[in-house]
């Protein structure tokens, strides 16, 4: 008769762990309540899995299954073999796996009580099996007791110890990969691309026509090489509070986080490395005052990441904002005081671009008859967002004629050559948003432009000018 086969959840069935799942959905959603961590964990790791899943919220439909090991359920199902889900994961997790998948005859998981790990694992599987010998699948030196139990065993990306223990006993049947792994995976986590957004701290330098001043070259320099790691650092954060919404997005379930390319703890870690580096750069070669200028960005993204993106046009604010703080970190670590026309121009401009990525999201959804709950917003909010955007952009179109027109421009020895800077912005907010009603561009604009051929040259001709 076929055996049952057993099978590992975390790390096997799926390239990622629910224990850390919870925890982020928790952090994302209620982050007052994590205060209570210590005294779950006080009450040992079942009681912290089952805190953490009672306040966690995510799609089992959505999660980075292992195609492999779902083969070999499958196949085992197909034989009419008993198929057992054996999880240290807190029950209700496991439950609801078991659930959309249909595929498993049992769930023996982690109960607040017990956890579900190890010996304990056996334990409970000689409490459902008794001592019917069972095959089993699983990828962790804490899968070594069952290995040493089973009669044969499957590994998913396993250590080398528990590679040569099931090999030694011969009980090995095969080797399953597991998430990707490398360098290639952890720097899209990071998004480089996105650093270009730092360039806007060396605005205040072309603007102060302070090009050939080498020491504020360098300092601007350091505190872009500063921000790009800030930034990567709040993309991972961002990465890991939005996992489930992610996971639903038909482009963005391909991230290394939601499909499971990189694991959570690493994520974890690399976030906190790429911040403290950030802050300990800007203060040993920037300035303490650019220091303060960076904690704040910091302050404000961490508060948009868990707060601020589910409040309607607060989230389209303080994106702006976050584009405009850019310039005025610039503006701190060189030296150079911003004048009101940049600043009043920044805001209309870049309020124009978080208006065109949050209707260019939305209107996806709409498309697929979905709506965006978690930002707050309704699909019928498509023909504001259509409105207000374009009429941002071309406020700042207005400040920049006004800008030409003031004795700010005295330094330009043809100034009335600055009037063809007009209708070139003119040009670019209107096309972008015509591709955005078409649905012809990728949520970031900033993205899109980079890509872009025509936006490509209308930033050639503006430099030119």
């Amino acid at each position: 008769m076929t055996k049952p086969l057993v099978v590992d959840l975390d790390g096997t069935l799926i390239r990622t762990d629910l224990l850390w799942e919870s925890f982020w959905s928790c952090a994302s959603r209620t982050p007052l309540q994590l205060f209570g961590l210590p005294l779950w964990l006080a009450a040992g790791r079942a009681r912290l899995k089952q805190e953490l899943a009672r306040r966690a919220e995510f799609d089992a439909a959505g999660l980075p299954y292992n195609e492999a090991v779902l083969e070999l359920i499958r196949a085992r199902k197909k034989e009419g073999g008993r198929v057992v889900l054996a999880t240290a994961s807190d029950a209700s997790l496991a439950g609801r796996v078991a659930k959309h998948l249909g595929l498993f005859d049992d769930v023996l998981a982690s109960d607040g009580t017990r956890n579900c790990k190890g010996k304990a694992k056996v334990e409970a599987l000689r409490g459902l099996l008794g001592s019917e010998p069972f095959d089993y699948v699983g990828d962790s030196e804490a899968d070594l007791p069952l290995v040493a139990e089973a009669s044969r065993v499957w590994l998913v990306d396993p250590p080398g110890s528990v590679r040569r223990a099931a090999e030694s006993a011969g009980k090995l049947e095969a080797v399953f990969p597991g998430a990707g792994k490398g360098v290639w995976p952890l720097l899209r986590l990071l998004r480089p691309h996105q650093a270009v957004k730092n360039l806007l701290i060396f605005v205040p330098v072309v603007a102060g026509h302070r090009l050939g001043d080498l020491p504020t070259l360098v300092a601007a320099g350091w505190a872009f090489l500063a921000f790009s790691m800030a930034a990567s650092a709040v993309y991972v954060l961002n990465d890991l509070c939005d996992l489930d919404s992610d996971r639903a997005h038909d482009r963005k379930r391909r991230r290394p986080l939601a499909s499971g390319a990189v694991s959570i703890p690493t994520a974890t870690v690399v976030g906190i490395l790429l911040m403290a580096a950030a802050l300990t750069l800007s203060g040993a070669l920037v300035s303490l005052h650019f220091l303060a200028v960076l904690g704040g960005y910091l302050a404000l993204t961490t508060a948009y990441s868990f707060w601020l993106k589910r409040k309607v046009f607060v989230d389209v604010m303080v994106l702006a904002g976050l584009y405009s703080y850019r310039i005025f970190a610039g503006g701190e670590a060189t030296g150079i005081v911003l004048s009101k026309w940049l600043i009043a121009f920044s805001m209309f401009f870049f309020l124009c671009l978080a208006l065109t990525k949050r209707y260019c999201e939305l209107d996806r959804l709409s498309g697929s008859g979905d709506a965006n709950k978690r930002r707050g917003y309704r699909v019928e909010d498509l023909d504001l967002l259509r409105t207000l955007g374009p009429v941002s952009g071309y406020m700042s179109v207005l400040v920049m004629a006004f800008y030409v027109t003031s004795e700010a421009t005295v330094m330009y020895p043809r100034r009335g050559l600055l009037w063809l800077v007009c209708p070139i912005l003119l040009y670019w907010i209107t096309r972008i948003w015509f591709l955005a009603h078409r649905r012809e561009m990728v949520d970031d604009p900033v993205v899109f432009a980079l890509r872009d051929g025509r936006s490509l040259l209308a930033g050639a001709l503006i430099a030119l000018v």
